[in-house]
């Protein structure tokens, strides 16, 4: 446990420290939750942004991109359920007068009942060898039957709690378990109570006329009230998409674990709208879709895991988490949902519009069903940043800290060294960059001994180093370094452009999917 607070804590001050992500207000002593991306991660940030967009959007005839207004007309949140139910159940430790979400210390403390089950089955794994049933042995090994059945009941008890409000009985269960103030051990509790998470502002000139409004809390409603004008202006024929990256705001009353849940954050989502009762055949489409394209990144399959919801949504029918193996456990990276007609309906019924699809072959309108991927992009890039922080010892006993980033996502894609400051090397370099950036974002580094230049690229994530030297006058040929492996390659001027292109293009790396 201690060794991964210890990666955590090397997550946070190496992304300050190379210039990805700064404490908001950091002169003021910073704003608990809130953080600006710095020079490095804002663009870490945006090709995050754009694969996704092209892989959502751009590689999808059927679906189309949007960007609507933060501010909505506030019946918009009334219509979604968001003025009602848009809560968290909340539970202060009297002690420690610290304040925690009451499900999710419930979940974490299953979460370990899951890891003792998956110790008990890879103990099992290394005894048996290919001879080893998996699912025998979890039908019928009485410890891992214990643990996975009190997870399940547990779990289930919280779910017709919070279902039916019986909040009372959810602090009964936290107690009972015995679960503990995470940071301190005391476990004396307050009563469990209901927070509505969103943002209240005011539209107007003045106080006395000024319209009540709200900072919307999901990206979603935007796509749903603008339904029918998309698909009039777009011509477009059931199934269908609508995608859509953009902040969002939530009064999150604990906001923690850096920037994995922060108080303005940024989705990406794509609502995908389908003929009635052909909705779980798109469920189960996006669930393997989406899980290719974060397979596509390289960042490991046994970092990734679905978690089918106990307790669904008001309009939900079915829903899924992918779960990523943050620095802090497996927690959700991004939800699959099948959202019914809920939405549409209930906007047809406080706007008294129609948001109804008109079907030429059977001449009959119906409401569509929705099913709807929505990713955090700020978890996304904690789980990009944080699985590609390493350490790494050398043949020689040195070490070095890494950033093995996505080669298709790294911030600048080569930085060009000339080995020394003068003899026309630095002129050199820099008509390499005036040809690169072209197409590439890259870096011109001259200070420091070239070993060290390297060192500094590689803990900034950058995959190529290219050396400028003597020969290179000679010959116009660079030595190329990779930045994963530290191989080094004497390559002419002229194929640069194409060795780095193979590396880093969208094209190559979204292939995977296939």
């Amino acid at each position: 446990m201690a060794k991964q607070e210890d990666i955590f804590k090397n997550v946070i001050s190496h992304a300050k420290e190379y210039g990805y992500i700064f404490p908001s207000s950091e002169i003021y002593d910073g704003l608990s939750a809130v953080y600006d991306y710095a020079q490095n991660g804002v663009e870490l940030k945006k090709n995050i942004r754009e694969y996704w967009w092209k892989a959502m959007v751009q590689m999808h005839e059927n679906i189309v991109g949007i960007d609507a207004s933060i501010f909505m007309h506030p019946t918009t949140w009334k219509a979604s359920g968001h003025v009602d139910a848009f809560n968290d159940p909340l539970i202060d430790n009297k002690d420690s007068k610290k304040r925690y979400r009451a499900d999710v210390l419930i979940e974490d403390y299953c979460e370990k009942l899951w890891q003792k089950a998956q110790k008990e089955i890879e103990k099992a794994k290394n005894r048996f060898g290919d001879a080893f049933d998996e699912a025998q042995f979890v039908a019928t090994n009485p410890r891992v039957v214990e643990y996975l059945s009190k997870k399940k009941e547990i779990l289930e008890r919280m779910v017709r709690g919070l279902d039916t409000g019986d909040l009372a009985d959810v602090k009964a269960l936290i107690e009972e378990l015995g679960i503990a103030d995470p940071e301190t051990g005391s476990k004396n509790w307050t009563d469990v109570r209901q927070f509505n998470l969103m943002f209240g502002t005011k539209l107007g000139a003045s106080a006395d006329t000024a319209m009540d409004l709200y900072l919307r809390p999901e990206t979603a409603q935007g796509i749903f009230v603008n339904f029918l004008n998309v698909q009039k202006t777009g011509r477009m024929k059931i199934p269908f998409g609508i995608a859509q990256t953009g902040k969002a705001f939530r009064n999150e009353i604990v906001a923690r674990q850096f920037i994995f849940r922060m108080r303005e954050f940024e989705q990406m989502e794509m609502q995908f709208f389908v003929k009635p009762g052909e909705e779980m055949q798109y469920y189960d489409y996006w669930k393997n879709t989406r899980l290719k394209w974060h397979l596509s990144l390289g960042l490991g399959n046994e970092n990734y895991r679905f978690h089918d919801h106990e307790k669904l949504a008001h309009y939900a029918n079915a829903a899924t988490d992918i779960e990523f193996n943050f620095p802090f456990g497996f927690k959700e990276l991004e939800g699959i949902h099948s959202r019914t007609d809920f939405d549409l309906k209930a906007h047809e019924q406080h706007s008294g519009k129609k948001l109804q699809f008109f079907d030429n072959e059977t001449n009959a309108s119906y409401v569509p069903y929705v099913v709807e991927t929505s990713v955090g992009l700020d978890r996304l890039f904690l789980a990009v940043f944080s699985k590609a922080l390493q350490e790494e010892t050398l043949e020689d006993g040195s070490t070095r800290t890494v950033l093995k980033l996505p080669a298709v996502l790294a911030p600048t894609k080569a930085a060009v060294l000339p080995l020394v400051k003068k003899d026309g090397l630095p002129e050199v370099a820099r008509e390499i960059i005036e040809e690169l950036k072209w197409d590439f974002n890259v870096a011109y580094d001259e200070k420091d001994a070239v070993g060290r230049r390297y060192r500094r690229q590689d803990a900034l994530g950058t995959p190529f180093c290219i050396t400028v030297d003597h020969q290179t006058l000679e010959d116009k040929t660079v030595t190329i370094r990779h930045r994963d492996t530290m191989k080094q390659d004497r390559v002419s001027i002229s194929e640069l452009r194409n060795i780095i292109n193979e590396e880093v293009s969208m094209r190559n790396w979204l292939q995977k999917m296939k």
